[in-house]
């Protein structure tokens, strides 16, 4: 894909399609617009008891933005079940560019100086466009997905966009929706001022809890 850069991928963002590769070693990039979208939605989750009480009691060390490429290359990692990546050496250095053009997050999940877990995606107006996650340790993708609810939550935002629902996501209450509705939502939350940094750097797994759960009571007691 001659002449596709960072300004280009945000562009593809903001009309709804993204990129992948067929495997690691595939030099070439696809843009994908599936007539299914994934989304969780930040008003309607799902956090298992057991993974409350993980978030809680602070098991991991969690950043943002610490080791951005150390994150990209933990997705782009085999691991069991995951023997394949679309992740090749192209999007890598899109990520990487657009990280420092200030529109790619990560956060990562740390046990002392090892980085033993994470995710990362695109942050654009009102919506966070998540792109991979991985684990080496038990539950570290999931204490990483807590607090980036959370970030978003308090950041204003309206859209979580899974490009496709897994059986790992759809624990969460992630699903999936027709191509027309997701573009409508999009162009919704592309109008928002929505903030990645509304939260402080670096928070407690309690504060997380609180900050990723606030809009469900909202939602229930008005």
């Amino acid at each position: 894909m001659r002449g596709f850069g960072a300004k280009e991928l945000l562009e593809c963002y903001a009309r709804g399609v993204f990129p992948m590769a067929e495997g690691r070693d595939d030099p070439r990039i696809y843009l994908l617009d599936p007539d299914q979208r994934g989304i969780l939605p930040l008003d309607d989750f799902h956090l298992p008891r057991r993974l409350q009480r993980t978030v809680r009691q602070d098991s991991f060390q969690v950043s943002i933005n610490l080791d951005f490429p150390a994150v990209v290359a933990g997705c782009c990692t085999a691991a069991p079940g995951r023997e394949e990546t679309w992740i090749n050496d192209g999007i890598f250095s899109l990520y990487t560019e657009l990280h420092r053009r200030g529109h790619a997050h990560s956060v990562e999940c740390w046990r002392g100086s090892d980085l033993v877990g994470g995710l990362y995606g695109v942050a654009l107006g009102g919506a966070f466009f998540g792109e991979s996650m991985f684990s080496r340790q038990r539950d570290a993708s999931k204490v990483a997905l807590v607090h980036l609810l959370a970030r978003l939550i308090a950041g204003g935002y309206a859209l979580l966009d899974t490009q496709f629902t897994t059986g790992h996501l759809e624990t969460f209450g992630a699903r999936s929706i027709a191509r027309d509705d997701y573009k409508s939502r999009l162009a919704q939350a592309l109008e928002l001022d929505a903030n990645f940094f509304a939260l402080p750097a670096e928070i407690g797994g309690a504060q997380a809890l609180r900050e990723a759960q606030a809009l469900q009571s909202i939602t229930q007691t008005s």
